[in-house]
């Protein structure tokens, strides 16, 4: 019956187009060489839809200077280039972002009737993906154009922002000559930096910080530092950044994190995750102290500093146990240098204090959830393209902007 009913559909929306794209027009039909255009009568397209196959007949126009041609049907209906309905493309690459490309054409046959292959979903999805990109950029630099504007009333008490990155596994073209921790010093990885937004207004029944229910977007992207300062800025921007009474931004301690913090959001309370913090404390911790009974009252100690903020007092204590070894002297050396770097971002009992987040968890899930169950699966290996693509689109779909985008991208 579900065959049966879709391929009367089928017809129907055939029968429904017919026309559409076709006959006299009143308006002129121009090439992008500035020439009109000259009708050459009807050709045929086999398109695919969410009910089936079905053939659209539609005008074409030749231009008598350049021979380029047109379809204005095509243009109406949003298949430019392609045999594949809006509707298919939606389905196509909402599957092709979840799971293998082999796995979504499985899925799209069992849940939808839909025939494709493993190829035609990778390029669809990778396709929607780069139009994402490109949506993504259109209102950055829409942003940018307006930044002269007045500031907004301050409706958003809290807005966070939060960097991460991981390594996602390349062709070997797309890592050739790069530095890796491959036991011969290259590399097999290139790091996806990831960005999340979040807002907070409340505390839950125990009083620790909770995060809006749904207010949670993510960017994402394998590009340098200063391109994803912008991408991070202008989906803060996007989110109400100028509407914000306090800012926070929380990352690990890489430099280019708060380089860019520094740069783009230069009135935010800055945090380094506590999580990051506790595990470069373990690590001094087992440099300069080599029995377990030693170990066990420095971290006793030294964790109750570092929830207090008492910076200073560990890097002080620190440098009076500093190991025979020059091997361990210089990475206790390392480990010292990071608090002491890091100290003013390791208030942690002024920040709670103040209800605020101090782990940076929300942009490290979005990490595994984003980045890893779809790009670091087994045997994989991605472009630089493709894996953009494809983060482009998931980012969108756990951002709950995906509707938003088809909406646009029908009108």
């Amino acid at each position: 019956m579900r065959a049966a009913v879709l391929s009367a559909g089928a017809r129907l929306l055939e029968k429904m187009l017919d026309g559409v794209g076709s006959g006299w027009r009143f308006e002129a039909i121009t090439c992008a060489c500035g020439h009109e255009m000259t009708s050459h009568g009807r050709d045929e397209k086999r398109i695919r839809t969410i009910l089936g196959d079905i053939i659209f007949r539609r005008s074409r126009y030749v231009c008598p200077s350049c021979g380029a041609s047109r379809y204005p049907g095509d243009e109406a209906l949003n298949v430019v280039g392609t045999g594949f309905s809006p509707g298919v493309k939606k389905l196509m690459s909402r599957a092709g972002s979840r799971g293998t490309f082999k796995e979504a054409q499985g899925d799209l046959k069992v849940y939808a009737e839909i025939n494709v292959g493993a190829k035609d979903v990778e390029r669809v999805a990778e396709g929607v993906g780069q139009e994402i990109e490109q949506w993504e950029k259109l209102k950055r630099e829409k942003l940018i154009s307006t930044l002269s504007a007045p500031p907004q009333k301050k409706d958003i008490p809290l807005l966070y922002i939060s960097y991460d990155g991981t390594g996602v596994p390349m062709v070997p073209r797309e890592v050739a000559g790069r530095v890796g921790k491959q036991p011969d010093g290259s590399s097999r990885t290139r790091e996806v930096k990831l960005g999340c937004v979040f807002t907070q207004t409340t505390t839950d029944e125990e009083g620790r910080p909770a995060r809006d229910d749904a207010s949670t977007t993510f960017v994402g992207a394998i590009e340098n530092a200063a391109e994803f300062g912008w991408r991070v800025w202008g989906e803060a921007m996007e989110r109400g950044l100028d509407r914000a009474e306090k800012i926070v931004v929380i990352g690990d301690g890489a430099k280019w994190i708060w380089n860019l913090a520094d740069l783009h959001f230069g009135n935010a309370i800055r945090i380094v995750d506590l999580y990051h913090a506790r595990e470069h404390l373990y690590k001094l911790i087992s440099l300069i102290a080599d029995e377990d009974k030693i170990r066990k009252k420095l971290q006793l100690k030294w964790l109750t500093r570092l929830d207090d903020g008492k910076i200073e007092k560990i890097t002080e204590e620190a440098s009076l146990l500093f190991p025979t070894d020059e091997k361990n002297r210089k990475l206790a050396q390392t480990e010292i240098e990071y608090f002491e770097n890091n100290k003013e971002r390791m208030r942690y009992s002024t920040f709670r204090e103040q209800d605020l987040f101090v782990g940076s968890g929300v942009v490290e899930a979005g990490c595994k959830s984003i980045i890893g169950l779809r790009l670091k699966r087994s045997g994989m290996e991605w472009t630089i393209c493709g894996a953009n693509s494809i983060i482009s689109l998931r980012c969108a779909h756990l951002s709950n902007k995906i509707e938003s985008f088809w909406e646009q991208n029908a009108a």
